[in-house]
């Protein structure tokens, strides 16, 4: 036989008061715990909500406020015109264009930096000399500030800059273009420069999924006579469902955002044109140097909306298996 311990309750919860209590008692006592268990929840989360209130739905609220009026940052607005600003945004044909190149951004992210993230991450993932380096190198324009990024592609991509010089060097001339100037080719410049920057993230995350599948099942399937290809295919991709998953998210969230690299490398005049533009880089140059304040958090109040029903969409088609596989039932 074993001793029953008389602290623990039949159930053996220690947190439960003692079984030999009267019931008022034990009541009492379960009452005081769950007092204390309020404090200690409100005293880690108020300092949070707090700074999240300030910071994030307090300037949403004045965001949305100034946005119902024609205000140009000049005292109190008092000129209240409704929803005539977000009417005046889709009637614009350069926003138009922004809301384009956003989304040509956000599909050129997920077709092209996916599979180049995921062959690379396979190819990474394997051992060989100088392993280390290759990953050191991949992720080095992730970590590189947006605007030094911006700065270097802009000299590079100028008018016989380097890239057209090393392009003449190899007998590729006919391929020069003014590839921040001319109106079709601009929009696939900034893609391209959005790639090289924002790869390395996608490779590292994951070679981070890589590292958590079992070593086993490669094993097992080598013992089935599985070639390399086969394994990654039919055994390493899979089990990276909920890793890409994630990725894609990012990456959607973050093109729909897309500022400083867009702002910095594209030219003021091309954007003004709406061939660069995108809905953050046409947010702050008619809200901030145009100073229509109240146009400009309409512009704002859309981004937001647009980000966070795609959010939405996301999550509820495409990231709802991974987030109810996550949540656990308690066995009895």
């Amino acid at each position: 036989m074993t001793a029953t311990n008389p602290i623990l309750s039949p159930a053996g919860d220690a947190s439960a008061p003692p079984a030999g209590l009267r019931p008022s008692r034990r009541a009492s006592i379960r009452a005081v715990q769950t007092r204390r268990k309020w404090y200690e929840i409100v005293g880690l989360t108020l300092p949070a909500v707090i700074v999240y209130v300030m910071f994030v739905l307090v300037p949403m609220g004045f965001a949305v406020y100034y946005s119902l009026f024609r205000w140009r940052g000049i005292g109190p607005p008092t000129d209240f015109v409704g929803f005539d600003n977000y009417v005046l945004a889709f009637q614009d044909p350069i926003f138009l264009d922004a809301l384009r190149n956003n989304a040509i951004i956000v599909v050129g992210s997920l077709l092209v930096q996916g599979p180049i993230a995921l062959a690379v991450a396979l190819l990474l993932n394997r051992r060989f000399r100088g392993r280390a380096v290759f990953r050191l190198l991949v992720f080095v324009p992730y970590v590189l500030a947006e605007v030094t990024a911006g700065i270097m592609w802009k000299l590079l991509l100028t008018d016989n800059g380097t890239v057209d010089a090393l392009l003449r060097s190899l007998g590729l001339g006919s391929l020069v273009q003014a590839w921040l100037a001319d109106l079709d080719v601009v929009i696939w410049t900034m893609l391209f420069v959005l790639t090289w920057k924002y790869v390395g993230f996608a490779i590292i995350l994951l070679l981070a999924g890589l590292s958590n599948v079992p070593q086993e099942l490669t094993e097992a399937a080598a013992i089935d006579g599985a070639s390399w290809w086969q394994t990654q295919r039919h055994v390493m991709v899979p089990l990276l469902g909920p890793t890409i998953r994630i990725w894609m998210f990012l990456s959607m969230i973050g093109s729909l955002q897309a500022f400083e690299v867009i702002w910095v490398t594209s030219v003021p005049a091309v954007r003004s044109l709406g061939a660069s533009a995108t809905m953050a880089t046409y947010m702050v140059d008619n809200g901030f140097f145009a100073r229509l304040w109240g146009y400009g958090n309409a512009v704002a109040v859309i981004l937001f909306v647009i980000s966070f029903v795609a959010a939405l969409l996301f999550q509820r088609f495409l990231l709802r298996r991974d987030i109810e596989g996550a949540v656990t039932g308690r066995v009895n």
